[in-house]
C-alpha cells in the first residue's frame, strides 16, 4: 500500500479533509505560528484549493495594537477583523472550521480567533465551550481591556455600512 507524502511527513489527515470538503462549504483555516495567527478563508477546487482572502494578526498594526500579536485578545481582534473582510468582500457567510492538525485546545488562542470570526458575523459551527471566557477575550488578566474596546471599535467603525 503506498502512502501519501503529506500524510507520511504528518501534514495532512485525509479522512478530516474529506469530512470537511463532503459539507460542500468554504474552510476558514486558522493556524498558529511563532508570532502570529493566521487565517485563511478557502474555497475548494478539483485542481487544487483556492485561498480567497488571508490574513495575520500583524494586520492589527494598523489599527495601533502595541502588544504581541498571539494574545488572545489580539487573536479574537484578528478573526473580528478576518471576519469583517470576509463579509466586506461577500465571499460568502458560511464556512467550517479547519484547525489541521495542530492541537486545538478550548479555551485557547485558536478558539479566540473562531470567537472573533463568530461575533463578527461569520457562520461557523462551534462549541461555545470551546471560547475563551469574556473576561480574558478582552483583556482584562492582561490590564488591555481599554485598548482591546478601542480596537474592536475602530475595526467596528472602519466597517459599518
Amino acid at each position: 500500500m503506498t502512502v501519501y507524502q503529506r500524510r507520511r511527513e504528518m501534514k495532512t489527515n485525509y479522512e478530516k479533509r474529506l469530512a470537511l470538503l463532503k459539507s460542500g462549504k468554504n474552510r476558514v483555516v486558522v493556524r498558529l505560528s511563532n508570532l502570529y495567527l493566521h487565517l485563511l478563508y478557502i474555497e475548494h477546487n478539483p485542481k487544487g484549493d483556492i485561498t480567497k482572502f488571508s490574513l495575520t494578526s500583524k494586520s492589527l498594526k494598523s489599527f495601533c495594537w502595541p502588544k504581541g500579536y498571539r494574545s488572545l485578545p489580539a487573536c479574537y481582534l484578528a478573526g473580528f477583523l478576518f471576519g469583517k473582510e470576509v463579509i466586506k468582500r461577500k465571499l460568502g457567510i458560511e464556512a467550517v472550521l479547519d484547525l489541521g492538525l495542530q492541537n486545538a485546545f478550548k479555551k485557547g488562542r485558536l478558539f479566540a480567533g473562531v470567537k472573533g470570526m463568530i461575533d463578527s458575523g461569520l457562520k461557523i459551527p462551534a462549541s461555545s465551550e470551546a471560547f475563551p471566557p469574556e473576561d480574558r477575550l478582552k483583556g482584562k488578566h492582561n490590564k488591555t481591556e481599554q485598548l482591546f474596546n478601542t480596537v474592536k471599535s475602530t475595526i467596528d467603525a472602519k466597517f459599518a455600512h
